[in-house]
């Protein structure tokens, strides 16, 4: 290991490899705060720059640099205009808008740059040290693992949901789950629940679900209210980028554990940053104390640095399939699988061994990658936080102009705008009505991913055994049993508590 870590060191810090991660570092992280365009279409882009270079370790780096660099910057855009272009900071905007509504954006930015550089330095470091070792884990997940993954992820929908609106949010994840319906299906390559519209045939995408959740009401809440816009006093507020010694003890063992949660299930081939940002915040509000826990979602700096610390670590984790098994742990690790290939890489348990140039040299450039994106962000946060002070008749179209165009890029149809329009009105009905919309777009992401693993798991098992007969599936549904009924069993003894104190009184 230290073998290849020097020659990793040596290849990592060359001039040209060095330029290569400023390079991707700067482009992912411009491309991530723009909602719609997320680290899969940048990749796919630049794929024909990395192969024109020539050297595998420097197209690989540069594509790796992107990568996180995009994951890195995604949050800033779900913070400022809650427009969470990309799955993984869906969770991010939970808290990181309502402190920028509350003029605390250049806060709420410091503390994202902060969990995300941790995240990612974190996730490098246990990348190093349990690579070979983790790959041996990851072949012990099959279908039904995942299939009870998924439960547990969606087992996690309370701590979405405000005091007393678990009864709409699990009608929400319903609503999700019967949404990720539509389209053909894992069982049968025939078309479902399209009510004959040919371009629902592959389903609805997720960028135009994401938009019409979030950024599209918005847009019509400031043209509905227009105390919502942020243009008085926003230019004096957006100064103050300091953490308090309080806020810094608070988020401190948030990033610790995220990091440490968020990167075992970036190992994880499918699991992703999405599913390890969800967790993440579910997990820490879940443990919280009852006063924090009100705070959840109104502008909380461990509800921001949780999610955030969990993604970048989950993103890192995601290497080790994919260099160590050759196998894909997400949808923008599929991509960087195909660019290996074309370089004439073959990713597997023999790379650390025959291409050792290569595979350290992606792990040390995540260090120096890091950094970077904190030495490129903190400073530019002052200008990027001062789009809320645009004036809201300026702000609107802006909000609306980047809503469309990361929705009709997502899936490159003009009929996704209609759909936009439509889910985006009856989103704005759901939350005059006070619906979370959160645990619909948890059931939606996650609702392909069960039915998949499920149908796959039935196949193989033909029929129900595969509960029974794994017990790592067995564990993983109990566990995701305890936490449906944690919350009711914490308010039961919070009654309790307060019942007995009255009776004492």
């Amino acid at each position: 290991m230290f073998e290849g870590i020097l020659i990793g060191l040596s290849t990592a810090f060359s001039l040209s490899n060095l330029l290569m991660v400023i390079g991707g570092c700067l482009v992912g992280t411009f491309i991530g705060m723009l909602p719609g365009l997320g680290p899969m279409s940048i990749i796919a882009i630049m794929i024909p720059v990395a192969i024109s270079i020539g050297d595998p370790s420097a197209a690989l780096i540069l594509l790796a640099g992107v990568y996180y660099g995009a994951i890195f910057g995604g949050s800033t855009s779900s913070i400022l205009i809650n427009a969470p272009g990309v799955a993984s900071t869906v969770a991010t905007s939970f808290d990181g808008y309502p402190l920028a509504r509350q003029g605390k954006a250049g806060k709420a930015l410091t503390v994202a740059a902060i969990s995300s550089f941790a995240g990612g330095t974190i996730g490098a470091i246990l990348l190093m040290i349990f690579a070979p070792m983790l790959a041996s884990v990851a072949l012990l997940f099959h279908s039904a693992e995942y299939f009870a993954l998924m439960v547990v992820g969606l087992s996690a929908i309370a701590a979405f949901a405000g005091s007393g609106q678990v009864g709409k949010a699990i009608l929400m994840t319903l609503t999700g789950l019967m949404m990720a319906t539509v389209g053909e299906g894992a069982l049968f390559n025939m078309p479902r629940f399209t009510m004959g519209v040919m371009d629902l045939q592959s389903g609805f995408g997720f960028i135009t679900l994401a938009m019409a959740m979030f950024a599209l009401p918005e847009a019509l809440f400031l043209v509905l209210d227009p105390s919502r816009s942020n243009t008085g006093d926003a230019g004096s507020k957006i100064k103050d980028l300091r953490i308090t010694k309080d806020e810094a003890k608070q988020i401190t063992p948030v990033i610790g554990r995220q990091s440490i949660q968020g990167f075992l299930i970036g190992v994880l081939p499918g699991a992703g940053a999405t599913i390890a940002s969800f967790l993440g915040y579910a997990v820490e509000r879940n443990i919280a104390s009852k006063e924090e826990q009100e705070k959840f979602g109104k502008g909380s700096v461990k509800g921001l640095a949780a999610p955030e610390s969990a993604n970048n670590a989950a993103c890192t984790g995601s290497f080790v399939p994919l260099l160590t098994l050759g196998i894909p742990g997400s949808g923008t690790t599929a991509i960087l699988l195909g660019a290996l290939i074309a370089l004439n890489v073959s990713p597997g348990p023999r790379l650390m061994t025959t291409q050792p140039e290569i595979f350290w040299a992606v792990i040390i450039s995540m260090y120096v990658g890091n950094v970077i994106l904190l030495i490129l962000n903190l400073p530019l946060i002052p200008y990027i936080a001062k789009v809320l002070a645009v004036p809201r008749n300026y702000l609107i179209p802006f909000i609306l102009f980047f809503t469309m165009m990361g929705a009709y890029i997502g899936q490159n149809n003009a009929t996704e705008l209609l759909i936009l329009v439509g889910l985006g009105v009856i989103a704005t009905v759901l939350r005059f009505a006070n619906y979370p919309l959160a645990p619909l777009l948890i059931g939606f992401i996650l609702g392909s991913m069960l039915e998949d693993n499920f149908a796959r798991s039935m196949q193989l098992a033909r029929g129900f055994g595969f509960i029974t007969e794994r017990p790592m599936t067995m564990g993983l549904l109990l566990l995701a049993v305890a936490l449906v009924l944690l919350p009711g069993i914490r308010a039961r003894r919070a009654r309790r508590k307060s019942a007995f104190i009255a009776d004492g009184d």
